[in-house]
């Protein structure tokens, strides 16, 4: 019988819940030894994982952040139920490559890789997937490259496509585009070699962001889906990572 290694943010709802999962096992213990508990919100889950990627661990998070899309939500009574019968998603990461004027920098992206317009005018840029153009000039402010996993984020609020996790898709949405006016985008193979070029670096520059982690005055950005890593996320049984995209799939805004 095991205790769970748990990992908590900093922010005071996080360490109240941590407070209470501790005590929970005090008494309690689990079958595994490989589970994991991350305490915080979407953007320290990311974090957790980037930071354990060589780990065959499975990371069950308890959400104390706002949407918690990649968390479950926290039952001090059926904590140790909910683990039990959770269902584990196997998600791989996007690898970001940025060439810089001085140097070349690797990063991963669970949820998406943004590319954004670094100063008051428009990027320009061209896309292509290995030696094919997807589209030789896009001006825009930017463009966004999504896992299905990231898929109900940044890329639906740029009114990119909804991915289903078992889609085997990566989505490539604008920014804001310029020209042409009426590009959407595409969606590709998740075995798509991905090459974003900043067709005028000078005068305008570009950031290249994988989830929260940004690179400034990028060159050229290469996206690929990195499948030697496999991220284990364990969800609650009836509210797994598929129905939650499913239900933002149906979803209708009220305002």
């Amino acid at each position: 019988m095991y205790k769970p290694l748990i990992i908590s943010d900093k922010n005071l709802k996080s360490v109240k819940i941590k407070k209470k999962v501790i005590k929970i096992f005090q008494k309690k213990y689990l079958k595994k030894n490989n589970i994991v508990l991350v305490i915080g919100g979407d953007g320290f889950m990311l974090k957790i994982l980037k930071n354990n990627k060589k780990t065959k661990k499975f990371f069950y998070g308890i959400n104390s952040g706002n949407y918690g899309f990649l968390m479950n939500k926290f039952s001090r009574k059926h904590l140790i139920k909910n683990i039990y019968n959770s269902k584990m998603i196997s998600i791989s990461p996007l690898e970001m490559i940025v060439k810089t004027k001085n140097n070349i920098k690797k990063c991963l992206a669970i949820n998406e890789v943004s590319i954004l317009r670094q100063s008051r005018q428009a990027a320009n840029l061209s896309i292509k997937n290995k030696s094919s153009y997807i589209i030789k000039k896009l001006v825009s402010d930017g463009v966004l490259v999504s896992t299905p996993a990231g898929s109900t984020a940044y890329n639906l609020s740029v009114h990119g496509p909804i991915l289903s996790l078992n889609s085997k898709k990566i989505s490539i949405a604008p920014i804001s585009a310029f020209r042409p006016r009426r590009w959407v985008g595409k969606i590709v193979s998740d075995k798509s070699k991905i090459l974003i070029t900043n067709l005028n670096p000078i005068k305008r520059p570009v950031s290249a962001v994988a989830d929260n982690l940004e690179i400034r005055h990028a060159k050229q950005i290469k996206v690929c889906t990195q499948d030697k890593i496999k991220f284990n996320l364990l969800y609650d049984k009836n509210k797994s990572l598929q129905k939650k995209i499913k239900l933002e799939q149906l979803r209708k805004e009220t305002f």
